[in-house]
Protein backbone atom coordinates (compact mmCIF):
# COMPACT_ATOMS: atom_id res chain seq x y z
CA UNK A 1 0.00 0.00 0.00
CA UNK A 2 2.91 2.76 0.54
CA UNK A 3 4.76 1.52 -2.49
CA UNK A 4 1.29 2.39 -4.01
CA UNK A 5 0.89 5.91 -2.68
CA UNK A 6 4.45 6.31 -3.66
CA UNK A 7 3.84 5.81 -7.21
CA UNK A 8 0.34 7.97 -7.19
CA UNK A 9 2.60 10.84 -5.90
CA UNK A 10 5.42 10.46 -8.98
CA UNK A 11 2.63 10.02 -11.41
CA UNK A 12 1.15 13.12 -10.10
CA UNK A 13 4.59 15.04 -10.11
CA UNK A 14 5.06 14.08 -14.04
CA UNK A 15 1.72 14.91 -15.04
CA UNK A 16 2.64 18.16 -13.95
CA UNK A 17 6.02 18.52 -15.61
CA UNK A 18 4.18 17.61 -18.95
CA UNK A 19 1.29 20.05 -18.73
CA UNK A 20 3.99 22.30 -18.02
CA UNK A 21 5.87 21.50 -20.76
CA UNK A 22 3.14 21.48 -23.17
CA UNK A 23 2.38 25.25 -22.38
CA UNK A 24 6.05 26.04 -22.65
CA UNK A 25 6.49 24.61 -26.40
CA UNK A 26 3.02 25.56 -27.53
CA UNK A 27 3.51 27.87 -31.06
CA UNK A 28 -0.18 28.02 -31.94
CA UNK A 29 -2.04 30.94 -32.36
CA UNK A 30 -3.57 32.21 -28.81
CA UNK A 31 -7.11 34.17 -28.30
CA UNK A 32 -5.25 36.40 -25.74
CA UNK A 33 -2.46 39.42 -26.10
CA UNK A 34 0.47 39.33 -23.86
CA UNK A 35 1.48 35.88 -24.30
CA UNK A 36 4.68 35.08 -22.28
CA UNK A 37 6.36 31.76 -21.32
CA UNK A 38 7.27 33.26 -17.80
CA UNK A 39 3.83 34.73 -16.88
CA UNK A 40 2.75 31.77 -15.31
CA UNK A 41 6.01 30.98 -13.48
CA UNK A 42 6.37 34.73 -11.99
CA UNK A 43 2.82 34.09 -10.85
CA UNK A 44 1.55 37.54 -12.95
CA UNK A 45 -2.23 36.75 -13.18
CA UNK A 46 -4.21 37.96 -16.53
CA UNK A 47 -0.84 37.83 -18.78
CA UNK A 48 -2.23 35.37 -21.01
CA UNK A 49 -5.23 33.71 -21.00
CA UNK A 50 -3.86 30.17 -20.11
CA UNK A 51 -2.06 31.47 -16.84
CA UNK A 52 -5.55 30.85 -14.62
CA UNK A 53 -5.84 27.54 -15.71
CA UNK A 54 -2.39 26.96 -15.19
CA UNK A 55 -2.29 28.18 -11.54
CA UNK A 56 -5.74 26.11 -10.95
CA UNK A 57 -3.30 22.87 -11.83
CA UNK A 58 -1.06 23.71 -9.66
CA UNK A 59 -3.28 24.37 -6.91
CA UNK A 60 -4.80 21.15 -7.33
CA UNK A 61 -1.79 18.94 -7.72
CA UNK A 62 -0.16 20.31 -4.68
CA UNK A 63 -3.74 19.93 -2.93
CA UNK A 64 -3.48 16.25 -4.15
CA UNK A 65 0.28 15.83 -3.03
CA UNK A 66 -0.59 17.10 0.17
CA UNK A 67 -3.56 14.80 0.84
CA UNK A 68 -1.46 11.98 -0.10
CA UNK A 69 1.46 12.53 1.71
CA UNK A 70 -0.61 12.77 4.83
CA UNK A 71 -1.70 9.67 4.22
CA UNK A 72 1.64 7.96 3.90
CA UNK A 73 2.71 9.39 7.30
CA UNK A 74 -0.69 7.80 8.66
CA UNK A 75 0.40 4.79 6.88
CA UNK A 76 3.53 4.88 8.26
CA UNK A 77 2.26 5.36 11.53
CA UNK A 78 0.37 2.04 11.62
CA UNK A 79 3.34 0.91 10.23
CA UNK A 80 5.06 1.39 12.79
CA UNK A 81 2.53 0.48 15.71
CA UNK A 82 2.23 -2.86 14.38
CA UNK A 83 5.92 -3.79 14.35
CA UNK A 84 6.50 -1.70 17.79
CA UNK A 85 4.10 -4.17 18.67
CA UNK A 86 5.76 -7.81 17.95
CA UNK A 87 8.48 -6.37 19.65
CA UNK A 88 7.66 -8.19 22.95
CA UNK A 89 10.43 -10.76 23.53
CA UNK A 90 12.50 -12.62 26.85
CA UNK A 91 15.16 -14.79 27.71
CA UNK A 92 16.36 -14.91 31.26
CA UNK A 93 18.21 -17.87 33.20
CA UNK A 94 18.83 -18.29 37.04
CA UNK A 95 21.62 -16.45 38.64
CA UNK A 96 23.51 -19.63 40.14
CA UNK A 97 24.63 -17.22 42.80
CA UNK A 98 21.46 -17.75 44.73
CA UNK A 99 22.42 -21.34 45.38
CA UNK A 100 22.86 -22.76 49.10
CA UNK A 101 24.70 -25.43 50.47
CA UNK A 102 22.49 -28.19 51.48
CA UNK A 103 23.54 -29.41 54.75
CA UNK A 104 25.12 -32.84 55.22
CA UNK A 105 25.68 -32.76 51.50
CA UNK A 106 28.16 -30.93 48.86
CA UNK A 107 25.41 -29.61 46.44
CA UNK A 108 23.92 -26.42 46.35
CA UNK A 109 20.75 -25.51 45.81
CA UNK A 110 17.80 -23.21 45.05
CA UNK A 111 15.13 -24.66 48.15
CA UNK A 112 13.61 -26.05 49.59
CA UNK A 113 11.18 -23.50 51.04
CA UNK A 114 7.96 -23.91 53.12
CA UNK A 115 6.13 -22.76 50.55
CA UNK A 116 5.35 -22.53 46.84
CA UNK A 117 8.62 -20.04 45.59
CA UNK A 118 8.34 -17.79 42.20
CA UNK A 119 11.65 -18.01 40.23
CA UNK A 120 14.00 -15.57 40.30
CA UNK A 121 15.65 -15.76 36.68
CA UNK A 122 18.20 -12.96 37.35
CA UNK A 123 20.24 -13.46 34.59
CA UNK A 124 18.63 -11.17 31.54
CA UNK A 125 19.82 -11.84 28.08
CA UNK A 126 16.34 -10.73 26.57
CA UNK A 127 13.94 -7.96 27.48
CA UNK A 128 12.38 -6.36 24.39
CA UNK A 129 9.28 -4.44 25.56
CA UNK A 130 10.47 -4.22 29.37
CA UNK A 131 7.71 -7.05 30.04
CA UNK A 132 10.18 -9.24 32.17
CA UNK A 133 11.12 -8.21 35.61
CA UNK A 134 14.01 -10.12 36.92
CA UNK A 135 13.62 -9.46 40.41
CA UNK A 136 10.64 -10.88 40.77
CA UNK A 137 10.91 -13.36 38.07
CA UNK A 138 7.36 -12.27 36.22
CA UNK A 139 6.67 -11.77 33.16
CA UNK A 140 3.56 -9.00 32.53
CA UNK A 141 2.06 -8.77 29.26
CA UNK A 142 2.70 -5.06 27.88
CA UNK A 143 -0.41 -5.43 25.17
CA UNK A 144 -3.14 -8.40 24.26
CA UNK A 145 -1.84 -10.83 22.24
CA UNK A 146 -1.02 -14.82 21.92
CA UNK A 147 2.02 -15.12 23.37
CA UNK A 148 4.90 -18.59 23.11
CA UNK A 149 6.27 -19.21 26.85
CA UNK A 150 9.25 -22.01 27.18
CA UNK A 151 11.44 -22.88 30.26
CA UNK A 152 13.87 -25.37 30.79
CA UNK A 153 14.14 -27.41 34.33
CA UNK A 154 17.80 -28.68 35.23
CA UNK A 155 19.08 -29.94 38.25
CA UNK A 156 21.91 -32.28 39.34
CA UNK A 157 22.39 -33.60 42.51
CA UNK A 158 25.43 -35.78 43.99
CA UNK A 159 25.98 -39.55 44.13
CA UNK A 160 23.00 -40.86 46.99
CA UNK A 161 21.28 -38.05 46.90
CA UNK A 162 17.78 -37.76 46.13
CA UNK A 163 16.83 -35.64 42.76
CA UNK A 164 13.58 -33.74 43.73
CA UNK A 165 11.88 -31.10 42.05
CA UNK A 166 9.00 -29.80 40.74
CA UNK A 167 8.49 -26.69 38.26
CA UNK A 168 5.31 -24.89 37.66
CA UNK A 169 4.27 -22.91 34.73
CA UNK A 170 1.36 -19.67 36.34
CA UNK A 171 -0.67 -17.25 34.45
CA UNK A 172 -2.26 -14.78 36.55
CA UNK A 173 -1.89 -17.74 40.01
CA UNK A 174 -3.26 -20.79 37.82
CA UNK A 175 -1.45 -23.54 36.91
CA UNK A 176 -0.80 -23.57 33.00
CA UNK A 177 1.87 -26.24 33.02
CA UNK A 178 4.54 -28.37 35.19
CA UNK A 179 7.64 -30.78 35.14
CA UNK A 180 8.82 -32.74 38.10
CA UNK A 181 11.47 -35.30 38.82
CA UNK A 182 11.62 -36.98 42.18
CA UNK A 183 14.09 -40.57 42.42
CA UNK A 184 17.79 -41.38 43.56
CA UNK A 185 18.42 -43.17 40.35
CA UNK A 186 19.53 -40.64 38.38
CA UNK A 187 21.77 -37.90 39.66
CA UNK A 188 20.79 -35.11 36.65
CA UNK A 189 17.65 -34.68 34.93
CA UNK A 190 16.28 -32.03 32.84
CA UNK A 191 13.14 -31.02 30.93
CA UNK A 192 11.78 -28.87 28.64
CA UNK A 193 7.65 -27.20 27.98
CA UNK A 194 6.47 -24.54 25.57
CA UNK A 195 2.67 -23.55 25.77
CA UNK A 196 0.83 -21.22 23.67
CA UNK A 197 -1.57 -18.79 25.88
CA UNK A 198 -3.87 -16.01 24.91
CA UNK A 199 -2.75 -12.79 27.33
CA UNK A 200 -4.63 -10.23 28.18
CA UNK A 201 -2.55 -6.72 28.87
CA UNK A 202 -1.32 -6.87 32.30
CA UNK A 203 -1.59 -10.61 32.78
CA UNK A 204 1.52 -12.09 34.13
CA UNK A 205 2.84 -15.32 34.25
CA UNK A 206 5.81 -16.96 36.48
CA UNK A 207 7.99 -19.94 36.99
CA UNK A 208 7.54 -21.58 40.49
CA UNK A 209 9.24 -24.36 42.52
CA UNK A 210 7.04 -26.27 44.79
CA UNK A 211 7.26 -26.53 48.42
CA UNK A 212 9.61 -28.77 49.92
CA UNK A 213 11.39 -29.48 46.50
CA UNK A 214 14.94 -27.91 45.12
CA UNK A 215 17.12 -27.31 42.00
CA UNK A 216 20.56 -28.09 42.31
CA UNK A 217 23.85 -26.92 40.70
CA UNK A 218 24.39 -25.62 37.58
CA UNK A 219 21.54 -23.39 38.16
CA UNK A 220 22.41 -21.32 34.66
CA UNK A 221 21.22 -24.31 32.27
CA UNK A 222 17.44 -23.04 33.45
CA UNK A 223 16.17 -21.29 31.32
CA UNK A 224 12.90 -19.24 30.96
CA UNK A 225 11.56 -17.58 27.27
CA UNK A 226 8.71 -15.71 25.94
CA UNK A 227 7.33 -13.73 23.17
CA UNK A 228 4.54 -12.53 21.38
CA UNK A 229 3.12 -14.41 18.63
CA UNK A 230 0.91 -11.99 17.58
CA UNK A 231 -1.26 -8.82 18.92
CA UNK A 232 -4.65 -9.15 19.84
CA UNK A 233 -6.30 -5.26 18.73
CA UNK A 234 -9.43 -5.63 20.23
CA UNK A 235 -8.05 -6.61 23.57
CA UNK A 236 -6.45 -3.02 24.46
Amino acid sequence: LLSLLLSLLLLLLLLSDVCIFTVIAFTGPLNCNKWDCNCTFTRQRGCCCAANDMYELENETFMRMKYLWHQIEELAGHVEHCTAAKKIAFKATINPDIAVMIPGTTDHCFGPFNSNVPIPYGIVALNHGNGYNPSLGIFTAPRGGVYVFSFTVYSSVSDGQRLYHKVQLMKDGDLVSGVWENNREDSEDSATQRVILEMEAGCQVYLELVSGRKLCSSLELNIFTGYMLYPLYNSD
